[in-house]
């Protein structure tokens, strides 16, 4: 019987794939924590608990009528961000995948009437950063499965692909880490202004309502409050999170939904970029099970 072993909301914008030198240039001659985190997150967390699975809720990947999980045996080749070509350019990945868990998950959503799930192997299918950027600090042996955000979808449509997620975990044998990956408040800064607001200082979120909603939500999710997470998604939505926030609600959605208590352990400080709030957030399974 497969498990999920560890969760993670994690971040994977941009600088963190740049050249340390660039970094320091953006942030005032300091590195942004969020690389060191990933750095120690692979370290103090995947490479204890050894996952054969890593499934990436992918914020750049946008579905519209059923969600999309990658079932290719491998994805290879050279990614190039059609959004930002000078920062992300001619990046090579080789990705093991896990087309059983793919289909297994596609299987159970199939004599539903009330969500939709493509299991997806088609060579040609694309690649988001969202994935890519965190394969040079988080890639092991493990296979990797990315999962869409459907645009369509509400918030117990996120939550309900997570629990199905879940039962297709338990039914193979595998040992299951879900990264949702995507920022916080998602709003940037207009073009003109944007490139003085590209350093870590939380002075450059898009406005201070957002930087309160995010540090709200950074404390419940620390504390384990994921119930009262979910009764104030209709308030977090109106600072545009990151897709939808879906990453985040299927993550949880795979963990038990409200009943999930696991307390969060930042792996980053709470930082912005270039307007938007963003952070490394990990969940350890608690010893009694997530809803425990």
């Amino acid at each position: 019987m497969g498990e999920i072993v560890g969760a993670g909301l994690v971040s994977h914008v941009p600088p963190i794939v740049m050249p340390l030198e660039e970094r320091l240039s953006l942030n005032g001659g300091e590195d942004f924590s969020l690389c060191a985190g990933l750095e120690r997150l692979r370290v103090e967390r995947l490479d204890e608990i050894r996952p054969d699975v890593i499934v990436v809720f992918d914020t750049h990947w946008f579905s519209t009528f059923e969600h999309i999980c990658t079932a290719h045996e491998r994805r290879c080749g050279i990614f190039t961000s059609d959004e930002l070509p000078r920062g992300m350019r001619q990046m090579p990945y080789d990705i093991p995948g896990d087309p059983e868990l793919a289909f297994a998950l596609a299987a159970l959503a199939e004599p539903r009437d009330d969500t939709w799930v493509l299991a997806c192997d088609d060579p040609y299918l694309p690649i988001h950063y969202p994935t890519v950027n965190l394969l040079g600090y988080l890639q092991g042996e493990e296979a990797w499965v990315s999962v869409s955000i459907c645009q369509t979808a509400a918030v117990e449509d996120f939550l309900l692909l997570g629990e199905l997620l879940s039962t297709a975990v338990a039914s193979l044998d595998r040992r299951v880490v879900l990264l949702a990956s995507g920022g916080l408040s998602h709003r940037f800064w207009p073009l003109r202004e944007l490139r003085s607001h590209e350093s870590a200082d939380l002075a450059n979120i898009s406005n201070p309502d957002a930087r309160s909603a995010d540090e709200r939500l950074i404390g419940q999710l620390l504390a384990g409050d994921h119930a009262g997470v979910l009764a104030g998604m209709e308030g977090f939505r109106r600072h545009a999170p990151e897709g939808f926030f879906g990453h985040y609600l299927m993550m949880l959605g795979a963990l038990g939904g409200e009943a999930c208590g696991a307390p969060g352990e930042m792996f980053s400080a709470y930082e912005a970029a270039a307007g938007t709030g963003q952070a490394h957030i990990w969940f350890d399974r608690p010893t009694g099970g997530w809803t425990d």
